[in-house]
């Protein structure tokens, strides 16, 4: 009988890391395991009243041992470890880490283990809003546009913001600094035994999309762009990258250390790495100008084209356009919303409060009951919000929102905005307030297709990724109404992971390119939304007083 070949995808995400055994030859999962973020799930080192989002290292090496052993084990112990042939990773991004001249996160290091500028700066962190502002000031001094590749506004969820307001910030992580490394480097580097900063393969996804790495420029811009930004950047250039790798290279083969944690051989090859929804594009078997939404706690949305159909095309205010981000040989455009499923979870969390805070004062329950109803409860939240929002008759006008909740991402990245309800009386409730934020966060994907339409970028059909995608048929149909286009969603439950899967198949020998392990490994999709047309001709005659209200608020920040 033919040997089993099998891959594993690990999926760094906001909240969890998870990871996927997969059959190389069929895109089966054979096994799957989740690990929540310990230090995260308490809140340590983070801060959100001033958007302040740290994650320590230990949670991603815990996680990344616990899910690969736990799906070993599922799937049968040695026999399974046996047939591994390749891992690779996608993180969340730009989610970087000041590391030493041995690539080692100085959070690992006893003196600085508590401390939060030490450790890895999430995606969501907005802390340096002031740095990405002055980027954007000083990028317009320049006769080289040194942002025209990553949409022409710089962002402070991006990899330079974050460097630049960390050495400001902490004296000690400054004088210790010797590189800046993004997750999705790390973790490739630590399971293939890296000792020096300088020989990490780093993405070509991560540093294209995040830190001003461009083809057009031979790298990154030069030392002096830096250090008339700011002194304290200079030499940064030389200690990072000039080349880059996509994600269908090897990063090396599994160290011997991280082979005996796991159980696994020395001989399984480990990829480069990339972001997550780049990778789950893949998983999620994207086409050519069909948008990939992968919908979570944000959305990330991802297309690909033809390079010969980018010659020329400069696309304004989205996440960058990369030549192999998602797909080598394909240009990888990204853009995406700050806020989608955190939304939704800022009113659950509203709603939640008397559970959370005066169940436990009753004295007719105890504390056991009192929680394990307090979960039974939060998890009946948003699907019974949505089955009333959508027995609700539609108005003109009905509550309207504002998506910003965490800033807008795209289009035209402005992290400083704040979200909005308006059109409140004393009918509104909560199923209401849903619908109104429901709507608000689909009119912010319609300005990302109005974007790439507008620039040239046709976008035939959405391919739907992700918790919301897979839980929320009623926000699936509304956004298929707002957009006026089908929305298939993939079927694989971890598609992000099974985008990594793919590209270990690749890097371990299994395909030859991307796009046969796309093929060979593609599980397909299992539901798809049609626009109704009642309802696209409402959500139409909704979608300017959005906009209206947007720009006022963008003119009047204080008034938000």
């Amino acid at each position: 009988m033919k040997p089993n070949i099998y891959v594993i995808g690990v999926d760094y995400g906001s909240d969890s890391v998870r990871s996927v055994l997969v059959n190389a030859e069929n895109g089966e999962e054979i096994a799957s395991s989740v690990f929540n973020y310990p230090r995260w799930q308490k809140g340590l080192f983070c801060d959100p009243s001033i958007n302040q989002f740290r994650q320590h290292p230990l949670d991603y090496m815990e996680g990344l041992e616990y899910t690969i052993k736990t799906c070993l084990q599922k799937a049968g112990g040695q026999v399974a470890a046996d047939a591994v042939k390749a891992i690779a990773v996608d993180t969340t991004g730009s989610t970087p880490v000041a590391v030493n001249e041995t690539g080692t996160p100085l959070a690992l290091l006893p003196e600085f283990q508590d401390n939060p500028h030490a450790m890895f700066v999430l995606w969501k962190d907005h802390t340096g809003i002031k740095e990405a502002a002055q980027i954007n000031e000083h990028a317009s001094k320049y006769d080289i546009n040194y942002l025209d590749y990553c949409g022409g506004i710089y962002s402070s969820e991006w990899f330079w913001a974050k460097l630049l307001r960390t050495l400001r910030t902490d004296e000690k992580v400054r004088a210790a600094c010797y590189s800046w490394v993004e997750h999705c480097d790390w973790i490739p580097f630590l399971l293939t035994g890296g000792t020096d900063a300088k020989e990490m393969k780093r993405s070509r996804c991560a540093a294209g999309h995040k830190a001003l790495w461009a083809e057009e420029f031979d790298g990154l811009p030069p030392n002096d762009f830096f250090t008339a930004l700011d002194p304290l950047l200079d030499g940064y250039t030389s200690r990072l990258f000039k080349e880059t790798y996509t994600s269908d290279v090897p990063a090396g083969f599994l160290s011997q250390e991280w082979a005996d944690k796991l159980g696994l051989s020395t001989s399984v090859v480990v990829g480069v790495g990339a972001f997550d929804a780049h990778m789950g594009a893949v998983g999620g078997q994207i086409e050519p100008y069909h948008l990939s939404k992968v919908m979570g706690t944000s959305t990330c949305d991802i297309l690909v084209t033809p390079m010969a159909d980018m010659d020329g095309k400069l696309i304004k205010g989205i996440c960058g356009q990369v030549n192999g981000s998602v797909i080598p040989g394909m240009m990888g455009l990204e853009a995406g919303q700050s806020a989608f499923g955190d939304t939704y979870a800022w009113l659950k969390n509203i709603l939640a409060w008397p559970l959370k805070n005066l169940l436990l004062q009753s004295a007719v329950i105890d504390e056991a009951t009192a929680n394990a109803l307090q979960e039974e409860m939060l998890d009946k939240i948003i699907p019974e919000l949505s089955k009333q929002a959508a027995l609700l008759p539609k108005n003109n006008d009905d509550e309207l929102g504002i998506d910003w909740f965490n800033g807008r991402r795209t289009p035209d990245a402005n992290q400083e905005l704040k979200g909005a309800l308006s059109n409140l009386d004393l009918g509104t409730d909560a199923p209401r307030l849903f619908r109104a934020l429901a709507e608000a966060t689909c009119f912010g994907a319609k300005n990302i297709v109005d974007r790439f339409i507008s620039e040239g970028i046709p976008v035939e059909g959405i391919i739907g990724i992700g918790g919301v995608a897979k839980k929320s048929p009623y926000i699936m149909q509304m956004m298929a109404d707002v957009l006026n286009m089908p929305i298939r969603i993939h079927q694989f439950e971890h598609t992000c992971a099974l985008g990594a899967a793919m590209f270990a198949a690749v890097v371990g020998g299994v395909y030859p390119t991307v796009e046969a392990a796309m093929i060979g490994m593609g599980r397909g999709f299992d539901a798809e939304y049609h626009p109704v047309a009642e309802n696209v001709t409402y959500y139409a005659a909704r979608f300017p007083h959005y906009k209206a209200l947007g720009n006022y608020i963008e003119q009047h920040p204080n008034h938000s």
